[in-house]
């Protein structure tokens, strides 16, 4: 009788220990196996395009104006002001 109940108790963690810790954590290593190589391919997808010549479309320079002010300069983020009083 003992060794029926010790059977059921093994047999209810061995599940447990299955379906609430082992499929998750394979389930889990898989998608982050998938998002890594996601990840990878685009990355030799933009260094592909850089080597190409194709680099995209995103420009970071500012637009130079050709307005009064085009004594200032359009290089990094500093934009040159003059103080009113």
């Amino acid at each position: 009788m003992i060794s029926y109940i010790l059977g059921i108790i093994i047999i209810y963690l061995l599940y447990r220990f299955i379906f609430g810790f082992l499929i998750p954590v394979i389930g889990a290593s898989r998608q982050m196996r998938m998002k890594m190589r996601q990840m990878q391919e685009q990355m030799n997808n933009q260094h592909n395009q850089q080597t190409q010549g194709k680099s995209p479309t995103n420009n970071t320079s500012a637009p130079e104006s050709n307005g009064a002010n085009t004594s200032t300069s359009t290089k990094g983020d500093y934009i040159e002001f003059e103080e009113v009083k």
